[in-house]
């Protein structure tokens, strides 16, 4: 079992990969089209009063910003990123064993019972192993039109 400041030093690590990896900050969301105008992407801060938590900050860099979360529910790390493409490849570096809560530019890990229990007031896709397919849609969601 994987303990929660490892967790931590995973997203601190990932953190600093994306930071130093190449890109020119901005992604094409072809589904949304590149003349649509984004939505002003949530915090960590927004995310974790969705669900009655106050995060403690792990990670506050330009790129990405992770924060630890202990509720009722459970414990769980909550991370924003600056572009959708940033967070893909945070994706593609993550345990593939643990699930992920995804939404636009944010991505939640825990146990999968917690994940389940933040899925609905998060608005999130349940990826249990690859990120690129929602295996297990927020209810009114169609399954693999995850995010």
């Amino acid at each position: 079992m994987t303990t929660y400041p490892r967790l931590a030093a995973f997203a601190l690590m990932t953190g600093l990969l994306v930071a130093c990896s190449p890109g020119g900050g901005e992604s094409s969301n072809l589904a949304a089209g590149k003349n649509q105008e984004q939505a002003q992407p949530l915090t960590v801060e927004q995310l974790a009063d969705k669900v009655g938590c106050t995060p403690r900050i792990q990670v506050d860099a330009a790129d990405i910003r992770t924060g630890y979360c202990k509720t009722d529910d459970g414990e769980f790390f909550v991370s924003t990123f600056a572009t959708e493409e940033g967070k893909n490849e945070w994706m593609d570096q993550a345990p593939e064993y643990k699930p992920h809560l995804v939404g636009p530019r944010w991505t939640v890990l825990g146990d999968l019972e917690v994940l389940e229990a933040l899925q609905v007031p998060l608005n999130g896709d349940l990826h249990l192993t690859d990120h690129r397919v929602s295996e297990s849609p927020a209810p009114g969601k169609e399954a693999g039109a995850g995010y």
